[in-house]
């Protein structure tokens, strides 16, 4: 068998009805190539490994479980990585999807590192804290939408699908999960420049509780500011509202 390393917040998915929603939200989709992150101990993996005509490869930073992986399924040799999700290369020269039970003390920089691959991922299904699933799914107004809901949500539809207990997990982790579905929108957002967008939506909420005008007017001339935007604060504007700011900026 193996142990569960507290080091790697290592919480292994266990609930069979949890594992076969994730499984059947997979199925809706179109994807010849999946990378798996952080498999652990293969909950998931046994079933993606049954998917007929898919390239698969999983990358995992425990050498313990990428040996017992491979002892356990043997179709899996050569199609385990052994690293830090955060330090790998593009797996697949060609388009593919990404599942993972996401390891929770780096899933919001999981998701940024997905942003640079987002020409090649179309499709992203993930579980993640459920505070960060919450926040990468929500809309301008509310308490919890951020720099991680504005940069997602500028490539991708952002579905919040369903909570998963603590108690699906071995060992139960000390927070409420939550799954959702990541699809690449089939229409570019007009910006400046990715550059010009990037810097204006951290800027913004870099000091979310005062007004656009206070918080990004380093950005911007004199005579741009006194638009009745800027009296709004960087929660109650839109993906498209930043965007078309940018062309605004200096």
């Amino acid at each position: 068998m193996y142990t569960l390393k507290k080091s790697l917040g290592q919480h292994f998915l266990k609930d069979p009805e949890i594992i076969e929603k994730i499984i059947a939200v997979l199925k809706e989709e179109s994807f010849s190539r999946l990378l798996e992150v952080g498999p652990g101990g293969g909950a998931l993996t046994r079933h993606l490994i049954a998917l007929p005509g898919i390239e698969f490869k999983a990358v995992e930073l425990d050498e313990e479980k990428v040996n017992y992986l491979t002892k356990k399924y043997p179709v899996l040799k050569d199609k385990l990585i052994l690293q830090s999700f955060l330090d790998m290369n593009k797996p697949f020269s060609e388009p593919f999807a990404v599942i993972g039970n996401f390891p929770y003390n780096i899933s919001t920089q999981i998701l940024f590192k997905l942003l640079e691959w987002k020409d090649d991922v179309p499709c992203i299904i993930g579980m993640f804290q459920k505070e960060v699933a919450e926040r990468a799914a929500s809309k301008e107004g509310t308490k919890v939408y951020g720099v991680l809901s504005v940069l997602v949500q500028a490539y991708y539809t952002v579905e919040y699908l369903f909570d998963v207990s603590d108690q699906c997990f071995d060992p139960p982790p000390n927070v409420q999960s939550g799954v959702i579905r990541l699809k690449r929108k089939t229409t570019g957002l007009e910006y400046k420049s990715e550059r010009a967008f990037w810097v204006l939506v951290k800027t913004a909420f870099n000091q979310r509780r005062k007004t656009m005008r206070n918080a990004v007017k380093s950005l911007f001339d004199a005579d741009v500011l006194q638009d009745e935007l800027f009296n709004r604060r960087a929660e109650t504007l839109s993906v498209e509202e930043f965007a078309a700011l940018t062309f605004r900026m200096k």
